[in-house]
């Protein structure tokens, strides 16, 4: 066997400096009031974003029905699309800082 292949493979990895999001969908949306301020804490306490992550994303997949104004870490540009076209509005939350 040459040594090239008997020598462990170790190398650098950017899966530890990345940004994992927790994704949601927009149709799951559609359980919040019309009208109503969408954001991290109220897709928590609702069940739609579970576990641990540097941020929610909300994907397009599905219809929005309700007029609701959307605050979180990011958006697909279809989910925003959506959002928008349902008369709703879109807005970034502040990523938190360490001081």
């Amino acid at each position: 066997m040459p040594l090239i292949r008997r020598i462990p493979k170790r190398g650098f990895s950017n899966v530890r400096h990345g940004t994992r999001y927790i994704p949601v969908n927009v149709e799951s949306l559609n359980r919040f009031e019309d009208g109503a301020r969408v954001d991290e804490a109220g897709l928590r306490a609702a069940g739609l974003a579970r576990g641990r992550g540097d941020g929610i994303k909300l994907l397009g997949d599905g219809e929005l029905k309700r007029k609701l104004t959307v605050c979180v870490s990011a958006f697909s540009q279809s989910a925003r699309a959506k959002i928008e076209s349902a008369g709703g509005a879109c807005e970034l939350a502040q990523p938190a800082t360490s001081a």
